[in-house]
């Protein structure tokens, strides 16, 4: 998998307008909030399924009503188109 050059990542990004690029990581996150814990951990649940059918597992956290999410590819060393589709599918999961 190769990373994203700087075209590639800013394209990217204009599709992802809630996601934000952690320069630092080469990554992109977002921060969901949900009306409580049993929202926020069933949108876990749906995110789970969704990485491990893509074998691209997220760096995540919770803390009752909010998740952050972080995507990158660390075989890759950086920010890949798979970590845009996961952010697309993961998208789609709040519409």
């Amino acid at each position: 998998m190769e990373l994203l050059n700087e075209a590639e990542r800013a394209d990217a990004l204009d599709g992802l307008p809630d996601w934000d690029h952690d320069d630092a990581r080469d990554a992109i996150t977002r921060s969901f909030t949900f009306d409580n814990f049993s929202q926020a951990f069933a949108f876990m649940t749906q995110v789970a399924l969704l990485a491990e059918k893509a074998d691209h597992h997220p760096e995540w956290s919770n803390v009752w009503n909010r998740v952050d999410i972080l995507l990158t590819t660390h075989d890759a060393g950086g920010l890949s188109y798979r970590d845009i589709d996961m952010a697309q599918a993961i998208d789609a999961l709040v519409e």
